[in-house]
């Protein structure tokens, strides 16, 4: 007798625990499609009625709303941390991904978070990824490899100049001044990454033309030690 009493308090409390279980996932899932609906009341807000994207327009409304210029590089984080792939358009899929992953199912979050997403942007095992990103999200055409020099030199200054501002300057001096490159691979916008953390600026006592270097940058060598004498 007392064995069977105390196989039905066992089975009494595990009921128990399963019921509670339940109402925290019903909970959760109700707050989780909660969240949901007002992360995408919030995109149908900036959203393109007849193209169903936030398009040009709905992302200059979001920046006007969220108090950044369409040009801060904070507008590019977001589209990196949404996983955009064509710029200046968020699908509902890249909104709904960048939103979770940020928790935010309002406007005013989402102002406040942006400075956490730009210290998580410039985080060393971040930065590499955001950095070839911005490259890919300015490939604005089918098949197209390469990016003008114009643009590249909005682009570096944009993403690399807060942390190698003398290094981004003269490169786009360089760049400004030769006739040799229309306009950059993603191989050279690379190894100008590369460049800027391996080599001594602006003394270049470190650089090996011998080295895997893209031949730009053996050029902008030379030039910067022809300027230096």
């Amino acid at each position: 007798m007392p064995r069977a009493s105390s196989k039905k308090t066992g089975q009494s409390n595990s009921t128990a625990v399963n019921a509670s279980g339940d109402l925290y996932r019903s909970a959760s899932n109700k707050a989780s499609s909660k969240e949901l609906e007002r992360i995408d009341q919030l995109f149908y807000t900036y959203a393109n009625r007849s193209s169903g994207m936030i398009a040009p327009e709905g992302i200059e409304a979001l920046c006007s709303d969220l108090e950044v210029d369409h040009t801060d590089v904070r507008v590019l984080m977001l589209a990196w941390k949404m996983q955009a792939e064509k710029q200046g358009y968020f699908t509902l899929e890249e909104w709904r991904r960048g939103l979770k992953a940020l928790r935010c199912d309002t406007i005013t979050k989402l102002k406040k978070v942006l400075p956490e997403l730009e210290k998580e942007v410039r985080r060393t095992s971040n930065f590499v990824h955001f950095y070839q990103y911005a490259f890919r999200y300015c490939l604005t055409e089918e098949k197209q490899k390469s990016i003008d020099i114009e643009s590249i030199c909005m682009l570096l200054d944009l993403v690399l100049g807060f942390q190698y501002r003398a290094q981004v300057d003269y490169f786009i001096e360089f760049l400004k001044a030769q006739t040799d490159y229309k306009v950059i691979n993603m191989d050279q916008w690379m190894g100008f990454y590369r460049f800027c953390n391996e080599i001594s600026f602006p003394n270049l006592s470190n650089y090996d033309a011998d080295l895997a270097w893209p031949l730009i940058l053996d050029n902008f060598v030379d030039w910067m030690k022809a300027k230096q004498t």
